[in-house]
């Protein structure tokens, strides 16, 4: 078995309750939506077709709830603090979905560690980290929190 590496990110230890950051944003693309609707299957026409869309009270598509959900971990991993040193995903917890997003939408987090909990004999401990995601307008559009396992530095 190889030796597991660090790449850029941070260590179990190195996480402390309370510490907060900010990622960077992202625009919602059309694109990103029909990707999306066809890696996942969900052809809810309420995404893929604006005449359905009209009809409803979005007035317009709308980005599916998972969809901004997988981008707002994407854009906490682009901050590099659990890169190369997370171990598993292990728990999405009380995930809310707030209000829409739309086409051209632009989405960042504001991320809080929340609870640290050692597991040596997973080769490191769990990170529970709080995950708020706000639209450009700073409306707050889907928040919860979720489990990461996190490596221990190397002895």
């Amino acid at each position: 078995m190889s030796e597991f590496r660090q790449t850029g990110g941070m260590y179990y230890e190195e996480f402390e309750v309370g510490m907060g950051l900010d990622t960077d944003s992202r625009t919602i693309t059309e694109a990103d939506i029909m990707a999306f609707a066809g890696v996942s299957g969900d052809m809810n026409p309420m995404h893929t077709s604006a005449q359905f869309a009209e009809g409803t009270p979005f007035g317009k598509r709308v980005a599916h709830g998972a969809l901004i959900f997988s981008i707002a971990t994407g854009l906490i991993y682009r901050m590099r603090i659990i890169e190369g040193t997370v171990l598993a995903f292990r728990a999405i917890d009380d995930w809310k979905f707030s209000q829409p997003i739309y086409i051209g939408d632009t989405i960042h987090c504001k991320i809080e560690v929340t609870e640290t909990k050692d597991a040596k004999r997973l080769g490191g401990g769990m990170v529970v980290i709080t995950i708020r995601v706000f639209n450009q307008e700073d409306k707050l559009v889907q928040k919860g929190s979720i489990t990461v396992l996190v490596a221990s530095k190397p002895e």
